[in-house]
């Protein structure tokens, strides 16, 4: 039976953990952590155990969605010409729109949450990116191109790494049922 809900409590920590990634923080990674602490309690051949391949596995997960993540959003920044203040502040943007969408999304149950977060990020990468082109001096129009290039590639980041999250989910899933 502690077997039982200690699996429960990896899957609430694990569904946690993705949810951080809306917020553009490290939740894959909290999600390796709780996974590899969860099959050291739990080695090999118990019930519900994860064998070391799910961990290695959800390590190659992790490390690919921060690439997706990286690369997205770089990616844009760089073909708009991004500079490096108007990609630092992208990122701090996004960060604080991610919070501001988390509150204004709150009366929505779920989805209005989910939504107003991403949203809020990427409108956040948007406005840091040009915050930062206005500060290096450059025109309003050159901002808004740049602007425009961190809130897809915030968005498209954000979609690679949310879908890489739901991945490792699913993984550690069959290897808990698998035995």
């Amino acid at each position: 039976m502690m077997t039982v809900l200690w699996a429960v409590l990896l899957v609430v920590v694990l569904l946690a953990g993705w949810a951080l990634n809306l917020f553009g923080l490290p939740g894959n990674w909290v999600n390796l952590l709780a996974i590899a602490g969860y099959a050291w309690l739990f080695p090999a051949g118990q019930r519900l155990s994860l064998s070391l391949w799910v961990v290695g596995g959800v390590l190659a997960l992790a490390i690919l969605g921060e690439v997706v993540e990286l690369v997205a959003a770089a990616a844009g920044a760089a073909r708009a010409g991004a500079s490096r203040r108007s990609a630092a502040l992208a990122l701090a943007g996004s960060l604080v729109g991610s919070l501001v969408g988390a509150v204004i999304g709150l009366p929505v149950p779920l989805v209005g949450s989910v939504i107003a977060i991403v949203l809020g990020a990427a409108l956040g990468a948007l406005g840091g990116a040009m915050l930062g082109e206005h500060w290096k001096g450059r025109s309003l129009d050159a901002g808004w191109q740049v602007g425009q290039a961190a809130f897809w590639g915030r968005l498209w980041g954000t979609a690679g790494k949310l879908s890489v999250g739901a991945a490792i989910i699913a993984v550690v899933l069959v290897g808990l049922a698998v035995r």
